[in-house]
């Protein structure tokens, strides 16, 4: 007992140094220092090191490359969950968004779209396929949908820019939505847009975004979940209405 505490202590100064090395002294893309280093500086075993690296890489502190070694990992954007567009939320950050537009064009409705978008299957709609930068490095691959009967002359001349923005001109901007939010892999297609290894764990956001009771917007998007953490604001729900019991009025003949 007493020697598995003692590992444990070491872990967590190997870990807790790193960390601390990350903050203060090292930038993106740095490499760390070497098992052998870590080992002779805290007179530990080369798996305590890895036990120790391996955290930091799960936390997305730190990553290995292949054939090369381990680095500081690029830090991670705080995705926040609200109505607001890429764009927004890149410039809201003090980073640069940019688009490249994969296709554009128009799309009969399949089932579950035309079931997202509150119209009949089969419907015509845009649909956007994007690839959505920040400081110029690939963050997410997303697919939009948009009713086209109202947005006539949307694919006209080069696709918007933002589609907020588009929406917003037309007076349709949303004012309310739903976001669904699940862990995925990526796919070939995601990865090698992403610049990320097939597999790899992505961050997949579905959108339904209405103005009024209308739905005007339906989009899929897969973020890299390295440089993604969820952040959701909470708050305590406010408390049931109860009604208060009547007061049962004396009977007068007691």
């Amino acid at each position: 007992m007493l020697s598995l505490r003692r590992s444990t202590l070491k872990y967590l100064q190997v870990r807790d140094y790193l960390r601390t090395l990350v903050l203060s002294e090292l930038r993106t893309g740095d490499p760390v220092p070497s098992e052998r280093m870590l080992c002779e500086r805290f007179g530990v075993s080369r798996m305590t090191v890895r036990q120790a690296v391996d955290a930091l890489v799960v936390e997305g502190v730190l990553e290995r490359v292949q054939g090369r070694g381990t680095f500081v990992a690029p830090p991670k954007v705080d995705l926040q969950v609200r109505l607001a567009s890429f764009t927004e939320e890149m410039t809201r950050r003090g980073m640069t968004a940019g688009v490249k537009v994969l296709s554009a064009g128009f799309a009969p409705a399949e089932h579950d779209i035309a079931e997202a978008l509150k119209v009949a299957p089969g419907e015509n709609l845009i649909h956007l396929h994007r690839l959505r930068l920040a400081d110029d490095e690939p963050m997410a691959v997303e697919h939009t949908w948009l009713p086209a009967g109202r947005l006539p002359g949307f694919l006209d001349g080069a696709v918007p820019a933002s589609v907020y923005v588009e929406l917003d001109a037309r007076g349709l901007i949303p004012d309310w939505g739903e976001d669904t939010i699940d862990a995925g892999e990526a796919d070939h297609e995601e990865a090698k847009l992403l610049h990320i290894k097939p597999g790899k764990p992505v961050l997949r956001i579905s959108r339904r975004a209405f103005t009024g009771d209308s739905a005007i917007e339906y989009s899929r998007s897969a973020f890299r979940s390295d440089r993604y953490t969820l952040w959701v604001p909470v708050a305590r729900p406010n408390p049931s209405v109860v009604p208060r019991r009547r007061s049962v009025a004396p009977d007068a003949t007691t």
